[in-house]
């Protein structure tokens, strides 16, 4: 009874079990108030509970090693985690000592990048510039994640935290306004009097003393009155003026004055005889009816200071040799008596592009890079006449027929091949349907037509004086051809292409292209060499981009010799018309070199 007593005044059996009273009497402890003196002592009992004792010991020591992980950092050497890592443990800092042979204590193997380890990002160039730009000007930009921003958090808030590239209208509007009124008040210069009256104007290291003595480049200049020019300045604006009006004139298409020059070299101009250097000897025959490949190397021209563009020799004697040079000069030399040159010929302001005799030798034509066309005298040197048309000549022409001596032919860089009469000096034809610079104009049909090639890569077949073609050939396969001979029987034509090949095209009415005859080996891609054939028709020859001279025999096709002549392009080459086992090729190497097939050699090349 006492027991439901106690249960009855609310005490709980937890608090009986902290508390247990032992009542044996009134003096020995706290008694309920209900009960009295003559009460009988009672014992309160703990309490009692069905359920059985779990031992938790394990599940808070779980727990406890559950929450060290969780709060421990990750070690970076280790390859496996064993739970799953939050975000700040996965990019918290590498905490614990640095590593003895690192600087910044990070592990030679943890690197991808000599200042540490580098991440792959992907991000837009257009927004890394934005950023990029940004920082350096405001000093913030936007962090990587897009969550915060790095740098100068105050400018951030005064700039509302936009970039060098979205600022707003009004901001634009504003600067521009500023800029405006500080540009006027710089010009007022009592507002920029008051304005640079700072304590830090007179230090030169401040911003406000920069500003004060910035000046523009005109600053400072006043309109002076000219003093008179020394000696030297008035030749030097004496000789600028000139230039610029030769420019001018040229840009005019007129006439520039060049003065004519020639220097003869040999001893006397004319023998005791009085007979002119220029005059064949008289017992220069034909040694042989067929011609022989040449072998030896017996002479060489050298006098030339840059490249020789053409070599001539002298019409149906060859005691001669003509050549032009693209150091503006023209030379002739002997061939059978002293091996030297003659006279020089100077009247190009500019490299000579073309020479060509005209049928008894005492005359000859010159095109140069100058846009001139001169006429000389062989023998004495002087410029009989001058055509221009203020285009560059390619190639020139006489007709030749003896009756038509006096009709000069052009090959233009304008498209045009223009027809002068040289007695009058006028332009009397103009055959004008190619569509590139003309390169070669070779006379066919007993001189009643003539062939031309030009850089658009055909070739076109004109009848003497009347400016329509007759025949035009161009075929996709076709490539420019720069040179074009004749063959001694008049039947053929060789044609030197840049596709490394010379092509053989009939000359009769069809001018048929001849596909049994080719001949190839060489490499002249690029180069304007000249084809010729021997004066018997049975070799073809021509020079390459190496510095060789081809041979081919005419029936075969096939390749007969190559000699080893220049050192660079071996650009021309000549059969001798008389001495037919005779050869003069030239080169951009400054040299003309005579080849002959004999075993012996002459005595007079020994001696000079």
């Amino acid at each position: 009874m006492d027991l439901l007593r106690s249960y009855a005044d609310g005490e709980s059996p937890e608090e009986s079990l902290r508390e247990p009273v032992l009542n044996n009497g009134p003096g020995d402890g706290p008694s309920s108030p209900d009960s009295s003196s003559d009460s009988p002592p009672h014992i309160s009992l703990p309490a009692k509970t069905s359920a059985p004792r779990v031992d938790d010991t394990a599940l808070a020591l779980t727990a406890a090693v559950s929450d060290r992980s969780i709060h421990r950092p990750l070690d970076p050497s280790q390859h496996a985690v064993g739970f799953n890592p939050t975000y700040d443990q996965l990019w918290a800092p590498i905490y614990g000592p640095a590593h003895p042979y690192a600087k910044d204590g990070i592990a030679q193997g943890m690197r991808n990048h000599k200042l540490g380890f580098v991440e792959d990002a992907s991000i837009q160039s257009f927004l890394f510039d934005e950023q990029y730009n940004t920082f350096h000007k405001y000093g913030y930009a936007a962090d990587p994640s897009g969550l915060s921003y790095v740098g100068d958090v105050e400018t951030l808030e005064r700039n509302q935290a936009f970039s060098v590239y979205n600022i707003p209208q009004q901001e634009q509007k504003r600067r521009r306004l500023e800029l405006k009124s500080a540009e006027t008040e710089s010009d007022d210069p009592v507002t920029a009097a008051v304005d640079s009256a700072g304590p830090d104007v007179e230090n030169p290291s401040t911003s406000e003393w920069l500003l004060k003595n910035k000046k523009s480049p005109w600053a400072g200049k006043k309109d002076v009155a000219q003093g008179e020019l020394t000696e030297e300045q008035k030749k030097y604006a004496e000789e600028y003026a000139e230039k610029k009006s030769e420019k001018g004139r040229e840009g005019k298409g007129e006439k520039t004055d060049h003065v004519d020059k020639t220097t003869f070299h040999g001893k006397e101009e004319s023998d005791y005889q009085g007979r002119s250097w220029v005059a064949p000897p008289k017992d220069a025959k034909p040694s042989n009816d067929h011609c022989y490949i040449p072998k030896r190397w017996v002479h060489t021209w050298s006098g030339h200071t840059k490249g020789v563009a053409a070599i001539r020799f002298f019409p149906k004697h060859g005691h001669l040799l003509l050549s032009a040079g693209m150091d503006t000069k023209i030379k002739i030399w002997d061939v059978f008596n002293s091996g030297k040159c003659m006279r020089t010929y100077m009247g190009h302001s500019k490299a000579v592009r073309d020479i060509s005799f005209s049928n008894d030798g005492s005359k000859f034509l010159s095109a140069g890079y100058d846009k001139n066309i001169k006429l000389w005298d062989t023998e004495t040197g002087k410029v009989i006449s001058t055509f221009s048309t203020g285009k560059i000549p390619y190639v020139v022409k006489l007709n030749p027929d003896d009756d038509k001596q006096h009709i000069l032919l052009a090959g233009m860089s304008d498209k045009k091949i223009v027809q002068w009469d040289m007695n009058s000096g006028e332009i009397t034809q103009e055959y004008d349907q190619h569509l590139g610079a003309v390169n070669t104009i070779t006379f066919v049909d007993n001189n009643r037509r003539f062939v031309t090639s030009s850089d658009d890569k055909s070739l076109r077949v004109w009848e003497f004086g009347i400016p329509v073609v007759i025949k035009y050939i161009s075929e996709p396969h076709m490539h420019s051809m720069p040179s074009i001979s004749l063959h001694p029987n008049g039947n053929w034509l060789a044609a030197q292409s840049l596709d490394n090949q010379i092509l053989i095209y009939s000359t009769k009415e069809r001018f048929q292209l001849n596909k049994k005859k080719r001949f190839a080996g060489h490499i002249v891609a690029g180069y304007a060499c000249q084809a010729n054939f021997s004066p018997d028709g049975r070799f073809v020859m021509s020079g390459d981009g190496e510095g060789k001279c081809w041979f081919w025999d005419w029936k075969s096709c096939k390749v007969f010799r190559t000699l080893k002549c220049h050192e660079g392009v071996c650009i021309g080459c000549e059969w001798h018309p008389l001495e037919q086992s005779k050869v003069a090729t030239c080169g951009w190497d400054g040299m003309i070199k005579y080849w002959y097939s004999c075993s012996f050699i002459l005595v007079f090349f020994l001696i000079f």
